[in-house]
């Protein structure tokens, strides 16, 4: 499963933004959030409501724009607050005690694995649906057996059925059973031992129904029609299933807990125009004569059921291969010749991850499929995963922008950890989602290169802080509320991030022969995290009790303020640690295995291994002059907050010296916006330095003059990354060089990446707003939302209303976060001019906000947009001479009439409590 809530917390501290007045993104911060939405799956409804959270929390200013080259926020940025105690001297009368209440005393909450009384070996089931119902009519047969007590009663999972009968199979006396709406409860007539297999046949009619869901799963319906009575005339008709946690027993009866494992097979029959996908091989495709067909799917390999699948619709099926094994890509039509962009390196990925873990990707297909109207990111069903729409994009959109690859990535890594090998218990659920975590890491390290994968846990990093900001549990986690709240930034964030530290703990070799003999030791089966530890400690010979103990069984993570010494009189130079995380909620000393690299002014190191045992430790070593760095934790691998107190001077060697992206990121952080020589030595030279990052960053730090002119505009044409391409054409547009504007013709016509486009237009905008005219003439009829976000930015400048029919059209087609600019634009078009237009459009947002059928995110930007109308005509009204204002209130006062009908009319409580917080009286 792939969800992107831990993500959101790292941006909401650089994201001030527009929600207390009428303001909007600048160009710069409005990249910024582009990139991150197109990172972070803009059509999931929980990443909308954690983002619009953020953004009401935030509040519009005047800080300065967050390049997105420069995320993520550093772990240890923002402002040291000192605290100081005071003494005080309180004078009072003498007071009765009240007597001490006695203590109570209580076990700690603790949720175990499922116990299993029957295991479950196989199931078949032979569905089809009634669309106009929203039903499935069901037969399902299931083979067990006693897991090991006699038993003469099975329960399974079945949630909102109609049953019709139970049998055993072959038989037709029915069985007596109690049916709770949640279980039923069959009485078997007889008494049956482990040695005892036996069918049931289950005739049943399913109504899946939505009882709740996460942020990480907003529904737990289970299986979802799409459009079903056809009546949204631009979406597809579909049939889909989201099983993950314990909701594939809405549609059909099983025992739906992680522990348990079965075959399966499917008989799915539906109309004769759409494509059928589900678990395992396509064994045969029948037509029934009446317009319907028959298609089998048989998963001969047991998996846990919450990973069984269906999907139903029209789509595009692109066929590829990997080592013999079938390997597809379901897509709209539409993206047929889109699809191998979409899913980005798929083969290559099966066979690095193979080859990388030792163990062959042990399934018998890999099809990967894309769904309207997702309820999460991805799910890593076995050999069939389902993907949210928005991974669905022309593949010049997906230029640059590695988050689909990361997504098939994360999915793909399950099929070895989480469906191969599986958790036990939702507890353990970071035994899954930990390692298709760092299975992002591992391929951006092989693809891209170190500095891409540090990056990359840069990112993680930040948002597994952010999100503990709010709270810390163990990664193994038997004390939650509800199994909902597992799908957090610890057990994927920090669960990746510990698996990174325990590689560099041990070395590679140790790190990837125990990932093999873990998953050898352990196939189809499910597993705790003893069991990864067992291999490791086999693998090593190491007693690895205390980190997984520390890390994996306790909670939190060290905070680090770290020193640097030199006494020239004795040779020695020193770096203490002292940590100062809360003892209250965490331990308050972390064992850290680590180093310390000595640099000498010459640039050469030397390594010393540190082990970090006491609350405040220092280590000194013996050296023959005062070193130029030292550096603590040089691989940069240990999880935690560190202030690292190193002067300018040696920042400015680190940068040239040390390796690590980090340690340049850091060095380029904390010294950017300085002046001297020697920083702009560094800038100079991070414009050229191997990783993008660090090239945009140095962009977005130095001041251009005429000795760096010419680098930024070779870097606007040349530079190999988009996103500096991006940024450099932004820089150009504040320095007023009228010599870009060529450039910028050029990037218009021939660069292949969008936001490249979108940024040379906004040059020419700027520099030349009659000509830029022409290109949105041009441009406008792009499907891309970086180009229709820019082209309506021009022509609010033009205050022309023959424009505002562009930003209805374009409006039906766009959706994200970028439609809330979007529609912010067309109003502030509107109120320039006259009332009568500016009512319509006021009543044709309106009209988008009250219709349940639309996103989100649409009806968010509606519903503001018509807040931020009213506020522009308060102001217009204040400048207004008194016997002006009358027209002008009657407006204000219909669009609180339009405010107050969205507000009643809301369903969605998430939404009606957004609305509640916009500035309306």
């Amino acid at each position: 499963m792939k969800h992107y809530l831990a993500d959101f917390y790292r941006y909401t501290r650089k994201i001030n933004l527009f929600f207390a007045g009428p303001c909007k993104l600048s160009r710069s911060l409005s990249l910024s959030i582009v990139t991150f939405i197109r990172y972070k799956k803009q059509q999931m409804r929980f990443s909308f409501i954690i983002f619009m959270v953020a953004l009401l929390a935030a509040g519009c200013n005047s800080q300065k724009a967050v390049s997105a080259q420069a995320e993520p926020e550093p772990v240890n940025s923002g402002p040291v607050t000192e605290y100081r105690q005071l003494d005080t001297m309180t004078v009072s009368a003498p007071r009765e005690m009240a007597p001490a209440e006695a203590p109570t005393y209580e076990l700690p909450a603790y949720n175990p694995s499922h116990t299993r009384e029957h295991d479950l070996l196989h199931t078949k089931l032979e569905v089809s649906f009634n669309w106009e119902e929203e039903k499935v009519m069901g037969k399902a047969t299931l083979k067990l057996k006693p897991y090991f007590y006699p038993s003469n009663t099975l329960i399974l999972d079945a949630k909102n059925f109609d049953v019709h009968s139970i049998t055993y199979a072959g038989e037709s006396t029915p069985l007596k059973y109690e049916n709770d709406g949640q279980h039923l409860t069959i009485d078997l007539g007889k008494t049956l031992t482990r040695d005892n297999e036996y069918t049931l046949v289950i005739d049943y009619t399913a109504t899946p129904r939505a009882d709740g869901g996460s942020a990480a799963i907003t529904s737990d319906k289970g299986l979802f029609f799409i459009n079903p009575r056809g009546e949204e005339e631009d979406k597809p008709m579909q049939i889909w299933t989201q099983g993950e946690t314990e909701n594939n027993s809405r549609w059909f009866p099983t025992i739906d807990k992680p522990n348990e494992r079965a075959t399966d097979e499917i008989y799915v029959t539906v109309a004769d125009r759409f494509l059928t996908l589900s678990n395992g091989l396509l064994e045969s495709s029948k037509e029934n004569g009446d317009g319907t067909r028959t298609d089998h799917w048989k998963m001969d390999q047991p998996h846990a059921p919450y990973l069984v699948m269906l999907a139903v619709g029209e789509f595009a099926k692109v066929e590829d291969t990997w080592n013999g094994i079938p390997v597809d890509y379901y897509v709209e039509p539409e993206f047929k010749d889109d699809a191998r962009a979409i899913f980005p390196y798929t083969p290559e990925m099966l066979g690095f991850f193979s080859e990388k873990l030792g163990v062959n990707y042990p399934w018998k297909k890999y099809a990967q499929i894309i769904v309207r109207d997702y309820v999460s990111g991805a799910m890593e069903n076995t050999t069939a995963v389902i993907f949210g729409e928005y991974m669905q994009k022309p593949a010049r959109d997906l230029i640059d922008d590695h988050q689909n690859e990361k997504v098939v990535a994360h999915e793909m890594f399950h099929h070895w950890f989480g469906d191969y090998v599986t958790t036990e218990s939702w507890a353990n659920l970071t035994m899954n989602e930990g390692f298709a975590n760092y299975s992002e890491y591992l391929w951006f390290e092989h693809k891209y290169g170190r500095d891409a994968a540090d990056y990359h846990l840069l990112q993680e990093w930040s948002g597994y802080f952010g999100s503990a900001q709010g709270g810390v549990h163990p990664l193994i986690y038997f004390g939650y509320n509800d199994k909902e709240d597992m799908f957090d930034a610890h057990s994927y964030n920090k669960g990746g991030s510990v698996l990174h530290m325990l590689r560099n703990q041990v070395g590679d070799d140790a790190f990837f022969a125990a990932l093999k003999l873990y998953l050898s030791r352990n196939s189809y089966t499910d597993v705790e995290a003893h069991e990864l530890r067992l291999a490791f400690e086999d693998v090593t010979g190491q007693d690895l009790n205390w980190f997984f103990n520390q890390w994996y069984f306790n909670q939190g993570h060290p905070s680090m303020n770290i020193t640097y010494n030199y006494d020239e009189a004795a040779g020695e130079a020193s770096v203490t640690i002292e940590q100062t995380q809360d003892p209250e909620n965490m331990p308050p000393i972390f064992e850290l295995r680590t180093a310390v690299d000595i640099y000498m002014a010459n640039g050469k190191s030397t390594r010393q291994p540190i082990h970090v045992t006491e609350r405040e430790q220092t280590f000194t070593f013996p050296v023959s002059e005062k070193p130029a760095l030292m550096n603590f934790d040089p691989s940069r691998s240990l999880l935690g907050i560190r202030t690292d107190n190193k002067s300018d001077e040696e920042l400015l060697f680190q940068f040239h010296h040390a390796p690590r992206f980090m340690d340049r990121f850091e060095a380029m952080q904390k010294l950017g916006e300085n002046s001297g020589d020697e920083v702009k030595k560094m800038l100079m030279d991070g414009l050229k330095d191997p990783f993008w990052v660090i090239r945009a960053m140095a962009l977005q730090n130095i001041t251009p003059d005429e000795s760096n002119l010419p680098v930024i505009r070779k870097m606007a044409t040349e530079d190999p990354r988009s996103e500096v391409r991006s940024n450099a054409f932004a820089r150009l547009a504040e320095t007023g060089d009228e010599s870009a504007v060529e450039m910028a013709k050029i990037a218009i016509e021939k660069d292949p990446a969008y936001p490249v486009v979108a940024s040379a237009l906004s040059l020419i905008n700027e520099l030349q707003p009659e000509l830029a005219q022409e290109y949105a003439k041009k441009l406008e009829d792009s499907s891309n939302p970086d180009i229709l976000e820019m082209v309506g930015d021009i022509y609010i400048a033009s205050g022309n209303p023959d424009n505002l029919p562009f930003f209805e059209k374009k409006m039906v087609e766009m959706d994200g976060f970028q439609v809330i600019n979007f529609m912010d634009s067309y109003q502030s078009l509107a109120v320039e001019t006259d009332l009568e237009t500016a009512t319509g459009v006021a009543k044709k947002l309106e009209n988008i906000a009250l219709d349940a059928n639309q996103s989100q995110w649409k009806r968010f930007g509606a519903t503001r947009a018509i807040t931020q109308m009213r506020q522009a005509y308060m102001e217009k009204m204040s400048a207004m001479p008194e016997a002006e204002k009358a027209s002008v209130q009657a407006q204000i006062k219909s669009l609180d009439v339009i405010f107050k009908n969205i507000l009643d009319n809301e369903g969605d409580q998430q939404l009606k409590s957004l609305y509640m917080r916009l500035q309306v009286p």
